[in-house]
């Protein structure tokens, strides 16, 4: 019999958690069913690399409700993890283009992954 391997542990930066439990239900149920399929290893259909990262590993999910536009971003950079890095309601209403600023609070919450993973590496090998 083959086992499925444990599903990666989600690892929310800075204010992410609490930003999406601040989103409509459905929003949640949406994103937190798009997050465990990449705990799976997989990704939801909806979700797509976004732009100006250089590779597929960070990943934006755009869900529409209710004429609004809302946006969460991840990271599967790490093979340990799903490092959620920003989750927000799309403002802009000219293209779908993610805005410089929310792209800016991305890199940045990158960067803070990055760190978060290299301790978490370094914690693992000292055991």
């Amino acid at each position: 019999m083959h086992e499925k391997p444990a599903p990666k542990p989600v690892v929310w930066i800075a204010s992410t958690k609490r930003d999406l439990k601040n989103l409509p239900d459905a929003i949640q149920d949406r994103v937190g069913y798009a997050l465990w399929i990449a705990q799976g290893g997989k990704q939801h259909p909806q979700a797509k690399a976004l732009k100006g990262f250089g590779d597929a590993s960070v990943i934006e999910i755009i869900e529409d409700w209710q004429r609004d536009t809302y946006r969460a971003v991840y990271t599967v950079r790490f093979a340990e993890a799903v490092y959620v890095l920003h989750v927000f309601q799309k403002k802009s209403r000219r293209g779908a283009k993610t805005p410089k600023p929310e792209m800016a609070v991305i890199e940045k919450r990158l960067r803070d992954a990055t760190e978060i993973h290299e301790a978490r590496t370094r914690k693992k090998e000292k055991r």
